[in-house]
């Protein structure tokens, strides 16, 4: 009884996130948590309400979307476990060379489980999930007072609905939450700077040649 009732629940988020694709950029937000913008359900929605109030929100939507566009923003997990194997680091070193090229932005991971086990296990063990990364994103340099793990979502938001193991529900999603608190006013030009920071960087060449006349990554 209580895998049919999971399984429902499942099912019916999934044809929520359906029902939300034509909505306009804030009800975007309401899609699958931590694969976009979390819109305040967990004690934000005070910094939510700012960026709205301030215009900001379009540049985070936009630095999300370029994010997950750019660099893997999944990781995934063995299962019953918050080890993360060579495949996450990888993607995690990916994720802290974007992140090292915006300063000004704050970014959160949310865990989540397949369905299988108890609610309140799955949800302790997406948020040592989202922990992990945030861990292994600070160890590539990132600083941790830019970095949120987020009580995670647990069993609630499969990608795939079935009551058995399966690893492309056992992840977390790294995505871009808002900006530094010290960091001066995005819309004072700065963003422009930013995305021109990124081209110039993106369009660097990453071989050169020797005097011999090798080329060398």
């Amino acid at each position: 009884m209580r895998i049919s009732l999971k399984l429902w629940l499942a099912a019916s988020a999934l044809l929520a996130l359906g029902a939300c694709s034509d909505q306009n950029a804030l009800n975007y937000f309401n899609q699958e948590a931590g694969a976009y913008l979390d819109n305040g359900t967990f004690g934000n929605s005070t910094m939510n309400n700012t960026l709205v109030q301030t215009g900001q929100m379009n540049y985070v939507i936009d630095l999300n979307e370029r994010f997950a566009a750019s660099v893997p923003s999944t990781v995934n997990f063995e299962f019953n476990s918050d080890t993360l194997d060579g495949a996450a680091r990888d993607a995690i070193r990916k994720q802290a060379h974007f992140m090292a090229q915006f300063p000004e932005v704050r970014f959160r991971v949310y865990g989540h489980t397949d369905l299988v086990g108890s609610n309140a296990y799955n949800k302790a063990l997406g948020l040592r999930r989202a922990k992990a990364v945030v861990s292994e994103l600070a160890r590539n340099g990132i600083s941790r007072s830019r970095l949120e793990a987020m009580v995670s979502y647990g069993e609630t938001q499969p990608l795939i609905v079935t009551q058995n193991p399966e690893r492309k529900n056992r992840r977390t999603v790294t995505e871009v939450s808002g900006f530094v608190e010290s960091s001066p006013m995005i819309m004072d030009g700065k963003y422009a700077a930013i995305v021109r920071r990124e081209y110039l960087s993106s369009a660097q060449s990453r071989t050169s040649i020797s005097a011999e006349g090798s080329v060398t990554e």
